[in-house]
This record gives C-alpha cells, structure tokens and sequence, in this order.
C-alpha cells in the first residue's frame, strides 16, 4: 500500500478526497500547515472542525505550527497572492512528505471549485519532480456536493471565504446595505 500526505485546508475539504484516496488503497495522512488563515480564530475554529472530522475517522494528522508572518512575507513578493499562498503551503507539504518518507503527496486544495485549480496542479507537479515524490493527482471537485452534503450531516463548521485576510476582508465586511 503506498502512503499519501494530504495537506489539509479545513475539516470540509478533506471528507470526499479521503473517501477516493482510501478506495484507491493509498494508506492516508494529513498535514495541517495553514499560516494564511485569519484572523486566529478563525484558523482555531478550521482546525477545531478538522480535528472532530479526523477523531471521528481515526486518520492520523500533522499540525505545523501557525506562523502568519511567514505567509505574509510569502505573499508580498507575487503579484497574484494566491500563487504564494498555495506555494508555501505546497512546498512545506511535498517537503514534509519527502522528510517523513511518504510515496507521495496531495492537497484538498484540489476539492474546490473556489481555488485556482490549474495552477495548484502544475505546482504540484513541479514540487513533486524537485523533491522526487509522486504528486497524487485527482480532480476531487466532482465530489463537491457529496462532500458538502456530508459535511452538513456531520454539523463542522462552513466557513464562507478561503481564509487570507485579504478574502476575509472583501468576505466579512459589512456590505454597504449594513
């Protein structure tokens, strides 16, 4: 059985990856390393969810620690945020994979139909080619309402923007009717 790291965004995200990993007989773990979230209860609350949904599945998971400086220096140098984001947390993800001698690696980045899909893929590919991993690539969006769906039966917490303060700004402002 080959072993999978799965970097892990938040409790929702990992339900429909985890479910097509297993029936593909990957041995699968997580790796929550998400600096970007803010504020920090918001990156509690992701987590707090996330760690229900793993308690409940048994599935064994890293936590890096918080560091939202690092994401902000990260970021300030790419003209479209996001590439960064996505690059610091994916190259943490293949590194700590490579160091923990897994086969592989992944992202639930890759379940949402809100992230910049294409270029979380070639990324991946990249990282994986440097660090000499297998990058485990599905399209795991066509699991998006089953994972929702789930997700609801299981009561974690929805969050309703990706979670930089730059999202969380143009998301949980008072809209000018307010």
């Amino acid at each position: 059985m080959k072993s999978v790291l799965i970097h892990v965004c938040c409790g929702n995200c990992i339900i429909y990856p985890y479910k097509v990993l297993k029936e593909k007989g990957y041995k699968v773990s997580g790796l929550w390393f998400n600096p970007n979230i803010h504020p920090f209860k918001e990156h509690q609350m992701r987590l707090f969810s996330f760690s229900y949904w793993a308690y409940k599945n048994n599935f064994e998971f890293f936590e890096l620690d918080y560091d939202f400086d690092s994401w902000l220096r990260e970021v300030k140098y790419y003209e479209d945020r996001c590439f960064g984001c996505y690059y610091l947390r994916l190259r943490k993800t293949a590194e700590f994979a490579k160091n923990k001698y897994y086969d592989g690696f992944t992202t639930t980045l890759l379940y949402s139909k809100h992230q910049k899909h294409d270029i979380i893929r070639k990324m991946c590919e990249e990282l994986g080619k440097e660090f000499g991993l297998n990058f485990v690539y599905y399209d795991f969006r066509v699991g998006w309402k089953e994972g929702i769906e789930e997700s609801k039966k299981m009561n974690l917490y929805r969050q309703n923007y990706c979670g930089c303060i730059y999202s969380c700004l143009l998301y949980t402002s008072p809209s000018p009717r307010d």
